[in-house]
């Protein structure tokens, strides 16, 4: 068989990168450095040097719309003057025909799609905006049989999974790390970057050129509130108190995943026990779960569209659980961005058990609006991913929590005969938007 070499020309700062012989690699880059050209060329490297055992690599990007638009260029780029190396536009694999290795895109906004493969090396790029469990349940497992490899890259976004690898990165002699930060690379002149930080907010340019993870996350709903909980002191040990009902609030799943959110309401406000979450059950497992936690006695709010019935079984979501013996309560319809402020109002009283609620807190940390990129513009609604589903339960445990205070006021309040009072108690008043009391 002919050899068959190739020269790769990378930029500078990433030669230690393509040399480094490390299992394990982080690289924290400023935005235009050219971190998913010097992974494209990782991957093209890895291939041809692989042995005849059909080895397999795989670049995974957090959505496969994004795997597509961002590398599958480079691949086929730097892939078509190999002799013998096919290309599947359909599967958006390569193949080299001397080894049979293949390189192939997926996005992780499907990553069940990955269980059952195996992989000799792969690339997580911009990992912090992936679902965290892919990587755990998913690409490492598909890394243990061969020993392979993988290399996670990305621009910060705030004190998330990817900041994560990038601690243990740092930490670590078995792992390669680089941090690439704009001033100090020589990649983008001074001028261009005069002009970046001109039109950018400072947290803007500490984040996308600077690479810093203390700046907030761009349109992020609840990160300064997070990080004011957690300053707080507010993100800790929650333990339940047995002197108070237990409630839940569910985001009702059927393709994708099902969220429920475990709280109490108590003096100090509304106290975020646990975090439940899970892909393709029935409603029978999370029942089970929550009962084997302990979890029953209060209400089970769920959202408005659960009375409408099935057509395979007749019977609708809430006429399930009811069947269950679970107290389910039906929430109101509410606009989404109403929600979203209620929650705001509501947050300075929310306390999270840190272990327990670790997922989601890391979803509400990461939940954010659209931004338009082509109209430099946020959006009127948020995004949709894997952070959403937990975003909105914790938007039916603030109607729960609500519509617990006002049962407490109506418990409390002694009318006249012929006079209903509603409304809440002084204390929460500014959690709940200044809602007045209101005689009917």
């Amino acid at each position: 068989m002919t050899p068959l070499e190739i020269e790769l020309v990378p930029r500078k700062p990433f030669k230690a990168f393509l040399l480094s012989t490390s299992r394990w690699s982080c690289i924290v880059a400023h935005r235009r450095a050219g971190k998913t050209v010097a992974c494209i060329m990782r991957l093209i490297k890895a291939a041809i040097e692989a042995p005849e055992d059909q080895s397999r690599f795989a670049y995974i990007a957090p959505f496969y719309a994004q795997a597509k638009d961002v590398a599958w260029s480079y691949l086929k780029q730097f892939t078509q003057q190999i002799p013998g190396v096919s290309t599947n536009e359909s599967e958006l694999h390569v193949t080299f025909a001397h080894n049979g290795a293949r390189i192939r895109l997926y996005g992780a906004d499907n990553y069940d799609r990955m269980r059952g493969i195996y992989l000799d090396g792969c690339v997580l790029d911009e990992n912090g905006d992936m679902d965290p469990r892919a990587w755990p349940e998913v690409i490492r497992p598909a890394l243990a049989d061969r020993k392979g490899w993988a290399v996670f890259i990305g621009t910060p976004k705030g004190r998330n999974a990817f900041h994560e690898v990038h601690k243990q990165a740092e930490a670590s002699d078995d792992w390669f790390s680089l941090v690439l930060k704009a001033s100090e690379s020589g990649l983008i002149d001074d001028e261009e970057l005069a002009d970046a930080r001109a039109m950018m907010t400072p947290e803007q340019f500490a984040q996308e050129w600077e690479c810093s993870f203390d700046a907030a996350i761009i349109g992020a709903y609840y990160g300064t509130l997070l990080a004011d909980a957690e300053a707080e002191g507010r993100v800790t040990a929650v333990e339940v108190n047995e002197d108070l009902p237990i409630h839940t609030a569910w985001d009702l799943g059927i393709g994708d995943s099902t969220v429920i959110f475990v709280f109490q309401a108590g003096p100090e406000g509304m106290r975020l026990i646990d975090h439940i979450e899970d892909h393709g059950k029935p409603l029978g497992h999370y029942v089970g779960e929550l009962e084997s936690r302990g979890y029953k006695g209060g209400h089970d709010y769920v959202p408005h569209d659960a009375k409408v019935r099935s057509l395979d079984t007749g019977r609708s979501r809430l006429e399930t659980l009811a069947g269950m013996g679970r107290n389910v309560r039906l929430l109101p319809p509410a606009n989404v961005d109403d929600g979203i402020n209620g929650v705001r109002q509501l947050f300075p009283r929310m306390w999270f058990d840190a272990d327990k609620c670790r997922h989601g807190i890391e979803a509400l940390r990461q939940y954010r609006t659209e931004y338009d990129e082509k109209a430099k513009v946020f959006k009127t609604r948020p995004r949709h991913d894997w952070t959403s589903h937990t975003a909105d339960a914790l938007r039916y445990a603030a109607q729960g929590y609500r519509d617990l205070a006002v049962e407490r006021v109506q418990r409390v309040v002694q009318p006249k005969p012929g006079q209903v009072w509603i409304g809440t108690p002084e204390e929460e008043l500014a959690a709940m938007g200044g809602a007045k009391r209101t005689r009917l």
